[in-house]
Formats: C-alpha cells, structure tokens, sequence
C-alpha cells in the first residue's frame, strides 16, 4: 500500500546471483489441479477454478484493451483464469492470518509460476491486473494481485530470469499482509494521519514481515524484501531507515508497483489519478526518489499514455488506449472511439500510432469530455 505516495526508488542494482533456493516443502498433498487445503486451518487456497461461491472474489471484467493486446488464442481466458486464481489466493490471506496454518508455498509457488509464464507470452495478464477491482472483491487482495502482476512485468524489463522474477513474486504477492492486523477506520482515513496513527501505520512492514517469516518461506529473501517494500534510497524511507544498496533491489521494484497501484485504484476513500496522471507524479520526482531503470521499465509497461487512458489525436479524433508499444511510449495503439466531429463510430476502429507517422496524441481527455 502506497505510504501517502512519498518516494519511490532510485538505482536498480541487478541483483546479485543467488544459491539454488532450498528444496520445496511438501504442499498438503494436493496436485495442481486441486485445492489445497491447510492442515490447521479452515482456510481453502484454490489453484485451478472452482465453481463461484457467495464468499468466493467476483471474476474480473474484461479489458478494453483485449483486441489490441498480442494474445495467443484463448490467450484472454487463460489470463482471466490466472488473474481470478491470484485474487482467490490473495483474498484468503486474512483469513490465514487470523486462524492460523500452514501456508501452501508448493501451490503458491506454482501460480506464480503460470503467472511469470503468461506474462512470457502475451500481456493479458498485465491488461487484467490493470483493471479496475471488480465489486465484491477486496482491496487487499485486489491491490496484492496487481502490484504482484507489475512487479513481474517491471522485473522482466530489467532483465530478471526465471529465479529471479520467482524470488520477487514471491514477496510481491504478500507484501502488505500486515495490513490485516491494523484496524481498518485507520486504513480509510481521509483526512491526514496524526503522528500516531502515522506510527502505527508504519508498523506494517514489519507486521508483513513477521506473518511471512512465521509461513517460512521457501524461497531465500522473501521476508527481507516484504520487510523493506517502504525503505527509500534516500534512507528516508522505514522501518529500518534502509539507503541505496542496502535495500534489496526486488523490494525497490515492489515499492514502486505500489505507489503506482496506489495512485491508480487507492484505497476508498482516497481519489484515484488517471494513469498518466500517476505517471506524471513518478516520473516528476526525477532520479531523487526513482531510480531512471525503474522509469524505463515501468514506462515500457504503462507508457505516458497508459492502457485505458482515453486521449484526443491531432486529427480531432478521441479514442481509448489498448496498448502499449514498447519502443515508441508516445505512440500507443488506440480504439478509436469518435470522429472529428465527436460523433461516436458505429464500430471502433484500432488505430497503431507507431504506424501511422503524421497522427499523434495532443493529450489526454479527462472523463466527461470528448
């Protein structure tokens, strides 16, 4: 959760090559296809679908951006699926937490895993986790399962392999854990913290780090990086006051997908930015606050003009972005959604901005207009 949107990372260090992680404890006994249930408690963690339930998260809505993203077939139910499992995991974490039991890293780990492989394949995934929480689902769990989707996407544009990208997912997907034990008026507090509400805010990450360290991870460094998701490079950050290379360079790239996550869809009753105008905020800290790879690589993900940003053309036209092209940020793919003469298309229209040179975004249009 995003610490009143205050600084974000500097420098980005590749990480340096670590030992085999240690061999996978034994799941509860459970395949892949099944769910898992914990020896301890009544807690159930699905990893393959199962049937919708009254208590049971309300599948995402389908992305805008679906026509224009590079999926394979059936690569869009693929991710709705993964994306659905992820908030079904991260929306029983609470629970865990209260009862108590054994935390199943052996299904965790391969969700994490599916999820590092459909981002390798197609970017639906990314386009789920972009949209807005669907009703009935959490925010906890819904803003864990999104910034666990753009830390992923953020370490593979640094160049994170296989390992590495498994060692962040794992913390990613945990990292405010601890918000669980904190009373939730202080959560949803709309005025601005007094010094020991602030206090006890603060105490979060290391709460975080405690409940992970007592489900002993199965990787290495999963409960440092959970305990430094708010360190900055700076050492202005907490709970230890961490600077530079001190801090684990998995727990810069969470910190950051948190305070865009946490611009974009905030906690009620917060009011959320547009995404350009969360980009605007992060990238307007210079290299202060935001180291310039990190820049980079969440640019190359979310662009100045970011998926669903609706924004007008030099011809007059205005249309919603699907999606991003890497190399060109400023010329995104648009669905085209009115003509010169704001007169809605009958049938949309997908228009790459990378492919059309004399057709440009003049700006963004703000809702309610165009």
């Amino acid at each position: 959760m995003s610490d009143l949107v205050r600084g974000i990372h500097r420098e980005v260090e590749r990480p340096p090559t670590r030992e085999a992680p240690p061999a996978r404890r034994p799941s509860a006994g459970a395949p892949p296809q099944t769910e898992e249930s914990l020896p301890a408690s009544r807690v159930r963690f699905p990893t393959e679908p199962a049937a919708p339930s009254a208590a049971g998260p309300a599948k995402p809505e389908p992305s805008p951006a679906r026509e224009a993203s590079p999926a394979e077939p059936e690569g869009q139910d693929r991710a709705e699926e993964i994306f659905a499992l992820l908030l079904a995991f991260t929306g029983q974490l609470p629970a865990l937490v209260r009862e108590g039991g054994e935390f199943p890293w052996g299904a965790f780990e391969r969700l994490v895993e599916r999820a590092i492989h459909s981002l390798g394949k197609s970017a639906e995934v990314f386009w789920q986790a972009n949209n807005p929480p669907a009703a009935g689902v959490e925010y906890l769990a819904a803003h864990l399962a999104q910034v666990g989707i753009l830390s992923l996407r953020i370490g593979v544009g640094v160049g994170y392999d296989r390992e590495r990208l498994l060692d962040l997912g794992m913390a990613a997907f945990l990292f405010d854990v601890g918000l669980v034990e904190l009373p939730e008026g202080l959560l949803r507090k709309a005025e601005p913290l007094s010094a020991e509400d602030r206090a006890a805010y603060q105490t979060h990450p290391r709460r975080s780090a405690d409940i992970v360290g007592r489900w002993n991870p199965s990787r290495a460094g999963v409960t440092e990086v959970v305990l430094q998701h708010h360190e900055r490079e700076n050492g202005r950050g907490y709970p230890q006051g961490l600077a530079g290379s001190a801090i684990h360079p998995n727990a810069k790239i969470i910190g950051l997908a948190d305070t865009y996550m946490g611009l974009v869809y905030p906690r009620p009753p917060a009011s959320r930015l547009q995404p350009h105008q969360a980009i605007r905020q992060i990238v307007s800290s210079k290299h202060e606050d935001v180291p310039t790879p990190l820049i980079k690589a969440l640019l190359a993900e979310i662009s100045v003009f970011p998926p669903r940003t609706v924004v007008r053309l030099n011809t007059g036209e205005v249309g919603r972005v699907t999606a991003v092209n890497r190399n060109h940020p400023l010329r995104p793919k648009v669905e085209i959604l009115t003509d010169s003469r704001g007169n809605r298309l009958a049938v949309a229209k997908i228009l790459d901005l990378a492919e059309a040179p004399f057709i440009y975004v003049t700006g963004p249009v703000k809702e309610g207009e165009g």
